[in-house]
């Protein structure tokens, strides 16, 4: 239970981080701001500060930053339509900053806990490895792209490689400070004999540099931009098909997977540290998918602040912001159905374990 409210507190804190991006950059701007709720459906708390009403509702899910004039017409000079359009645009895209910048700063003060990071630099090989010749992989090589994708940190070899069935890869290789192409290379696993073990391997040591601030840094920067390559990645595969909706999870779903990350774990110092890379994940999770130029997104309206700026230009009239609101008002109902759905998902996946 306790894992359960810890979970359902992260998922909040979260959704509510990007909402107090969205409201201090409109409050930054001088944009009325008439409401900052937290949660959403009937208010059981309201207070009104100023000209804001601030207020805690009662279904645990997302909150909001109301802005005068957002999605319908307002002769109010501190409408968010009145504002300069790259103000409107910086409101809009401050909610997932915040989301990226929470899960940055969750995977600094993780990995200034441990004490060095694997490296994607080849230390040395297995004896007989057939990867090492002149014309293959050295000591001293560093992976830099697989398959066309960057190479961002070590964890990322495996994760690429699991992505080609293939058995032969187009790497690029970083070696003496020049970039080295070797297209087609084969790479199987082999079996090698490992602390008296037969196991399966490329046949690969990889390098170790020790904890540093630097290191610290350049580390948790990678894996943030690794977490927003694995959502554009995720999309891909459910565009072509290779993944099902069904691996999709909803709030309910993400708040179980947090749980069952801190029951599974061996301690409570790991469940600590695994609760918090996967509160960094959905942190950097939420900047991206909010970001998609989908109808009451903030990509989708960063789309259509785009659109609308181009057209009153060349036709030298303002366009009522009606219309757009209704087209983000359609897509909200289009989103809470899809969310309605997985939701329901991921009770059922609950109830019949």
């Amino acid at each position: 239970m306790l894992y359960i409210l810890l979970a359902v507190l992260i998922f909040g804190v979260l959704i509510m981080t990007h909402e107090l991006g969205h409201f201090i950059t409109a409050k930054l701007f001088g944009v009325r701001v008439n409401e900052f709720s937290i949660c959403m459906g009937p208010a059981i708390w309201k207070k009104t500060v100023g000209e804001t009403t601030y207020a805690l509702r009662c279904i645990p899910i997302g909150g909001y930053c109301a802005m005068e004039g957002e999605d319908e017409t307002s002769e109010d000079p501190r409408a968010f339509t009145s504002a300069k359009p790259w103000k409107r645009a910086i409101i809009l895209v401050a909610g997932s900053a915040m989301n990226f910048l929470t899960g940055l700063l969750i995977l600094i003060i993780m990995y200034s806990t441990v004490a060095g990071f694997s490296t994607a630099k080849i230390s040395d090989f297995f004896p007989l490895c057939p990867l090492q010749s002149e014309q293959g992989l050295q000591i001293g090589d560093e992976f830099h792209r697989i398959d066309g994708r960057r190479v961002y940190m070590y964890s990322d070899i495996g994760m690429l490689m699991s992505r080609n069935t293939t058995g032969k890869f187009d790497l690029e290789i970083k070696r003496d400070g020049r970039l080295i192409k070797l297209d087609d290379f084969p790479m199987e696993l082999q079996e090698y004999e490992e602390n008296g073990e037969t196991v399966l391997r490329y046949g690969i040591y990889f390098g170790y540099e020790d904890k540093t601030v630097g290191t610290v840094l350049k580390n948790a920067w990678y894996s943030s931009l690794d977490f927003a390559r694995m959502v554009w990645m995720s999309l891909s595969d459910l565009i072509k098909g290779l993944v099902d909706v069904d691996d999709m999870s909803g709030p309910v779903g993400i708040v179980s997977v947090i749980a069952q990350t801190g029951k599974s774990s061996e301690t409570a110092g790991v469940a600590a540290l695994n609760i918090s890379y996967l509160a960094a994940f959905i942190a950097i999770n939420l900047a991206v998918m909010n970001l998609l130029p989908i109808p009451a997104l903030d990509g989708g309206r960063v789309f259509f602040l785009l659109i609308t700026t181009v057209l009153e230009k060349a036709l030298r009239r303002k366009i009522d912001p009606k219309y757009e609101g209704y087209i983000h008002a359609a897509g909200m109902v289009l989103l809470l159905l899809f969310i309605a759905f997985i939701t329901l998902k991921d009770i059922w996946k609950l109830i019949i374990g």
